[in-house]
């Protein structure tokens, strides 16, 4: 199959975060599809663009993995600015994006997959599934507009009618709708009236291949020397520091156990990390550390140079619907993992065994957890570590779920 696949957050390579159509497009090529990937060029975390975007409209990637093109396209800078600023960011890769569509990814594909949030990239797939003639398969990776409303980063009334007009809009006119978990499969079938026989489940899945090769070159406990952190229990959490991920809860759990060993480290960027790092100088915290973003291969060393992960989420009922991607790598790094998310994740890591659930926002419920972990064995960490990773690698893996999607794909076109 040829396939276009439209995903205005698509990482560079190596990239730290979220990754799942980067390796997925790996998978795809290698099961000898060729594929071609509208991305944006601006970072969904820094909200910044590279340096060899800067003053152009489009820029060709060729061959930027074996068999898979990425063509990225113009997205305004106002990312992270204001609600308004990430609004005219989301359009301006629409607009981008279809110019890049219709003129730079030329020729004729059997399918166009879309991935959102945000929601608008669904005009993109719509218009050039028209031109091109070609089916569209939308995926749901965030149930939007609901995640942005429960956050309060989406208010104004006009623009939320215009939002769950266009939803379902594009969930009529999609060939398939792929959702990340069981809860938005049912939330799409139950509420929003969507033929069962349309939704796939695919979900988002652990990278094994990378994380072994990493375990199999390093050595964890000379690095956690190296950061001065040998003999503190690490919890690590890494991903975005925006909004929904809320984590002024770390800061002021940390706040709780500084008459303990127990350390946070926070890897990666977004609009609330700034405000977090000034938080922890005036609350005097030296049990917070945080570190910038790093390569995907580098984020696995920290994870294996900690003692858990941590997969926190804001307090909404929304949240309860969705797996965290985060989870994933620390289960198949056999990592535990401290939840403050509730619903299908809790459900994850209890039928994994592999962690401790708290629940978000509830300060003194994260510092007992966080204890909770802290006080177990090493035999305990290791025991939570490997029964997630069986967990994760009977039903999460990677490539089997990659060709998992392509078929399901293949089954619409025949």
């Amino acid at each position: 199959m040829r396939i276009l696949l439209i995903h205005q957050y698509f990482l560079e390579k190596g990239d730290g975060g979220g990754s799942r159509f980067n390796e997925m497009t790996q998978v795809w090529a290698k099961q000898g599809h060729e594929v071609t990937v509208l991305a944006g060029m601006v970072h969904y975390a820094t909200g910044k663009k590279a340096a060899q975007y800067k003053g152009k409209f489009t820029y060709k990637d060729l061959q930027f993995y074996d068999n898979v093109d990425v063509i990225r396209s113009h997205v305004s800078e106002s990312y992270n600015v204001s609600f308004l600023g990430r609004l005219w960011a989301y359009f301006s890769f629409v607009f981008s994006s279809i110019y890049a569509g219709l003129f730079k990814a030329k020729g004729k594909y059997d399918v166009i997959v879309v991935t959102s949030p945000p929601l608008f990239v669904g005009i993109t797939a719509y218009l050039l599934s028209k031109f091109k003639r070609t089916p569209f398969v939308f995926e749901i990776r965030d149930l939007w507009p609901e995640s942005a409303i429960d956050t309060g980063v989406l208010k104004n009334g006009m623009i939320i009618k215009f939002a769950y007009w266009f939803e379902k809009f594009i969930y009529k006119r999609a060939k398939l709708i792929n959702v990340l978990t069981p809860a938005f499969r049912d939330k799409l079938i139950q509420d929003k009236k969507v033929p069962a026989e349309k939704v796939i489940f695919i979900p988002n899945a652990a990278d094994f291949s990378l994380a072994e090769k990493v375990q199999e070159e390093f050595d964890a406990e000379a690095f956690k020397k190296e950061l001065g952190l040998h003999d503190k229990f690490v919890i690590t959490y890494v991903g975005a520091h925006g909004v929904a991920n809320h984590l002024i809860q770390l800061v002021e759990a940390a706040e709780k156990l500084t008459d303990t060993n127990i350390v946070f480290q926070l890897i990666g960027a977004g609009m609330r990390k700034e405000a977090l790092i000034e938080e922890a100088k005036k609350r005097n915290l030296s049990n917070v550390i945080f570190r910038d973003p790093v390569s995907k291969q580098e984020v696995f060393k920290y994870i294996l140079a900690s003692d858990a992960g941590a997969s926190v989420l804001k307090k909404v009922d929304t949240f309860k619907t969705i797996y965290s991607n985060k989870t994933f790598d620390y289960m198949s790094c056999k990592r535990p993992i401290l939840l403050a998310i509730d619903g299908v994740s809790r459900q994850l890591v209890n039928d994994a065994a592999c962690g401790v659930y708290v629940e978000p926002e509830n300060i003194d419920a994260i510092v007992k957890g966080a204890k909770e972990l802290a006080n177990k064995s090493t035999a305990e960490i290791n025991q939570m570590g490997e029964s997630g990773y069986a967990y994760a690698k009977a039903h999460f893996d990677r490539d089997q779920l990659a060709k998992e999607y392509t078929n399901k794909i293949q089954g619409i076109l025949t």
